[in-house]
């Protein structure tokens, strides 16, 4: 049996075995809508400092 032969049969058993899994789906929608809110609230309490400090920023790289 070849390399190629022996590596395509193991990759072919272990994806056999994670058929099986489906993962913490809910979990990783908690997550991503927690994330997004935590983002937009973020934003919308600091946007003028944000926006200060991204002017700050582009200017000190603009400009020597």
């Amino acid at each position: 049996m070849s390399i190629t032969t022996r590596a395509y049969a193991q990759i072919a058993a272990r994806l056999s075995t994670l058929g099986d899994e489906r993962g913490d789906v809910p979990g990783w929608v908690l997550v991503s809508v927690m994330t997004a809110g935590l983002v937009t609230a973020i934003w919308l309490i600091a946007d003028d400092q944000l926006t200060s400090v991204l002017d700050r920023a582009i200017s000190s790289v603009s400009t020597p």
